[in-house]
C-alpha cells in the first residue's frame, strides 16, 4: 500500500492530475462563493449587540460591587459561566500564561476576534498544530520516502520544520484576518468621516453620530459598522469616554483612527469644535486613499514586465517568425532540400 502510494505521489502525471484537479475546483469556488455567501452584516451586528449586553452586565456588576463595598467572597460579583471543553484544556495546561500576552489579545482584537472563548481557541491551535504537522511531515518523510536522498540528519530538521510551520500557522492566519479588516476599515473610513461630520454639523451628539453612521456605513464595510456600534456602547457605560476611543483606536490598528480618536479626545478635554477638526481629517483620509491607489498603480508596469516577457513575448515571436520559417523550410534553406514532388 505504501509503495503504490510512494510511486503515485512521484508519478509526474499523477502530480500534474492533481494539480490540475485543484486548478478547476478554486476556479468554481472562486465563481460559485460570492453566488452562495449572504451578507453578513446581521450576524456580525448579533454579535457586537451580545458584546454591547456583556459590557453592560460588567458595568452593572461593577457598580453593584462598588456600592455595597468590597466583600472577602466577592458576592457582587457576577456568577461564571459553565466552562467548555476548550476552555478547560486551555486552564488546564496553563497555556494562557505560556503562549500569550497583551499583544497577543490585541492582534486578536484587531482581526475581530474578541472575547475569552476565542482566546482559548487560539491558543489550543498553538499548542495541537505543532504535532498535527509533524506527524505529516514524519509521515511524508520516513513513511512515504520523501527526501530519500537526503541525510537522516536534514531530514529530521525537517520534520522539525514542520512542527515549527504548525506551531506559526494560528498566527500567519490571525495576521491575515487583521489585514484584510483594516483594508476594510481604510477604505470606508474616509466616508464615514464625512457622514460623522454631517451628523455632528446637523447638531446630534457623538453617540447618536457613531450610531447613525454605523447604519449608513454597513453596506460598504460591515468591519466599521461593528466597531462603531461597539464603540457606541462602549461611550454609554465605560466611565471614561477618552476609555472607549483609545479602545476603538487600539481594535482598529490604523493611523487614520488614531488621529481622529485623539482629536475628540481633545475636543472631549478642551471644548473645541469637533465639526473643523474632522472636516480636516476627513480631507486628509481621502488624500490619502488617493495617494495609496496612485501607489498601486504606479507599481503595476514593473509588476507586469516578468508575465509579459514569459507569457506574451514567445507567443509574439511564434507568430511573427513562424510563417519566415515555415516559407524557408519549404524552400529547404535551413532543413535541408525540399523533397520532390
Amino acid at each position: 500500500m505504501l509503495t503504490t502510494i510512494s510511486k503515485a505521489m512521484h508519478d509526474p502525471a499523477f502530480i500534474f492530475a492533481v494539480l490540475v484537479g485543484v486548478s478547476i475546483f478554486a476556479t468554481l469556488m472562486t465563481f460559485l462563493m460570492p453566488m452562495l455567501s449572504g451578507s453578513d452584516l446581521k450576524s456580525r451586528m448579533k454579535s457586537v449587540a451580545l458584546e454591547r449586553d456583556q459590557i453592560r452586565s460588567r458595568e452593572r456588576a461593577r457598580m453593584a460591587t462598588e456600592s455595597e463595598g468590597r466583600r472577602k467572597n466577592g458576592a457582587g460579583s457576577l456568577r461564571l459561566a459553565e466552562r467548555q471543553g476548550v476552555r478547560q484544556f486551555v486552564e488546564r495546561l496553563d497555556l494562557q500564561r505560556a503562549l500569550a500576552d497583551e499583544k497577543t489579545v490585541t492582534s486578536l482584537r484587531t482581526a475581530g476576534f474578541r472575547g475569552q472563548n476565542a482566546l482559548n481557541i487560539f491558543l489550543a491551535a498553538r499548542f495541537g498544530l505543532p504535532f498535527v504537522t509533524l506527524g505529516l511531515t514524519v509521515f511524508w518523510i520516513f513513511g512515504l520516502g520523501g527526501l530519500a536522498e537526503k541525510s537522516t540528519m536534514l531530514r529530521v530538521a525537517a520534520c522539525f520544520a514542520g512542527a515549527y510551520v504548525g506551531f506559526y500557522l494560528p498566527n500567519l492566519y490571525v495576521r491575515n484576518c487583521a489585514t484584510k479588516r483594516q483594508q476594510s476599515i481604510k477604505l470606508a473610513w474616509p466616508d464615514a468621516l464625512d457622514l460623522m461630520l454631517i451628523c455632528v454639523e446637523s447638531g446630534m451628539s457623538i453617540e447618536a453620530a457613531f450610531k447613525k453612521v454605523s447604519e449608513e456605513i454597513g453596506v460598504q464595510s460591515a468591519e466599521l459598522a461593528e466597531e462603531l456600534v461597539l464603540t457606541n456602547a462602549e461611550l454609554s457605560f465605560l466611565p471614561e469616554r477618552r476609555q472607549a476611543y483609545e479602545n476603538l483606536a487600539t481594535r482598529t490598528g490604523l493611523e487614520t483612527v488614531k488621529s481622529v480618536v485623539q482629536a475628540l479626545t481633545q475636543s472631549e478635554r478642551y471644548g473645541t469644535s469637533i465639526g473643523s477638526a474632522l472636516r480636516v481629517l476627513s480631507d486628509e483620509s481621502r488624500e490619502a486613499r488617493l495617494m495609496e491607489a496612485e501607489k498601486k498603480a504606479a507599481a503595476l508596469p514593473p509588476k507586469l514586465t516578468v508575465p509579459m516577457i514569459v507569457f506574451l513575448l514567445p507567443v509574439l515571436f511564434a507568430v511573427i517568425l513562424g510563417p519566415a520559417f515555415i516559407q524557408i523550410s519549404a524552400q529547404g534553406g535551413i532543413f535541408g532540400p525540399a523533397t520532390p514532388k
